[in-house]
């Protein structure tokens, strides 16, 4: 019998395969090894069942999207979930991880846990930040319930990839919009200040209605690949509404002079802090692209 299902987790050459009701223990056909096709969590696969409960991967659809970290194929969203407060947000991180999502075309979603941690003035502070970039920043709170059924219209449909350093609370998230993922949970380190690494591999969660989500090993660096220096500016999109009255048409808003982006960060109209990241992650991309 033939059956359509995802990859929902590789381990030791056996692939798990989630048709929307059963999940299927498979191995993929010796062809993709010949022709350097490796299966991914996320793909959409046709398996071939057996009497005996055997099951083989014997085709691997087209995929619309890749990314390289988290392994995946077909993600359409990414939730990019860190903490208020414990661990405090690394919006560096953020703006690595938004770049990187949107530069392989899928929307992304901030989402920042803990909420009952904070004050207003730091969800005003945050929202601010984000003001103009097309996406809202989404304040949750795990431990007492607050904005779940939010977050979780957020990511309904297709398969949605979660990323965030470790501590911030995926596990415990994941845990409550998905029962079944029996996830173990990690604390916060005293010591570092960060948390323990809980998750060992990518895999993903049937969270209902064709939705699914993917939780990756938590991490608290993460470089940028694959940018041009004049391509960084369009993943700042606030920066759109000042660029025409910057003196030069082709300005990346750095060291020039009558700059509209700069005046509009010392004029307080645009994220000082967004702005800072900007620059840092222009002089990384100058160093990567140098010998290319």
């Amino acid at each position: 019998m033939k059956v359509f299902g995802r990859i929902i987790k590789g381990i030791g050459g056996f692939y798990y395969v989630h048709d929307g009701k059963t999940v299927y223990e498979c191995k993929a056909r010796g062809i993709f090894r010949n022709i350097s096709r490796k299966p991914l969590p996320g793909d959409i696969v046709e398996i071939e069942t057996f009497s005996d409960g055997c099951a083989n991967i014997t085709d691997i659809c087209e995929r619309k999207s890749e990314l390289i970290r988290p392994a995946c194929a077909n993600a359409e969203k990414a939730l990019l979930f860190f903490a208020v407060k414990d661990p405090e947000p690394d919006f560096l991180l953020i703006d690595k991880l938004t770049i990187y999502y949107k530069s392989r075309g899928l929307s992304v979603i901030p989402v920042f846990n803990k909420s009952d941690l904070a004050s207003a003035e730091t969800f005003g502070s945050i929202e601010k930040m984000y003001r103009g970039t097309g996406f809202r920043p989404i304040f949750i709170s795990v431990k007492n319930r607050v904005n779940i059924d939010l977050a979780k219209d957020m990511i309904k449909g297709g398969l949605t990839v979660i990323s965030g350093p470790s501590g911030a609370g995926k596990s415990s998230f994941i845990n409550l919009i998905s029962p079944e993922a029996d996830m173990m949970t990690g604390e916060i380190s005293e010591k570092l200040g960060r948390g323990r690494h809980t998750t060992r591999h990518s895999q993903l969660f049937h969270v209902g209605d064709e939705t699914y989500i993917m939780d990756t090993p938590g991490f608290t660096a993460f470089e940028l690949p694959g940018i041009k220096p004049a391509e960084l500016k369009d993943y700042y999109p606030e920066f759109e509404l000042y660029e025409s009255k910057c003196r030069f048409p082709d300005c990346v808003h750095i060291g020039e002079r009558d700059c509209a982006v700069k005046d509009a960060v010392s004029d307080g109209e645009l994220s000082r802090v967004r702005y800072e990241n900007y620059r840092l992650l222009y002089n990384d991309t100058i160093k990567a692209n140098k010998y290319v």
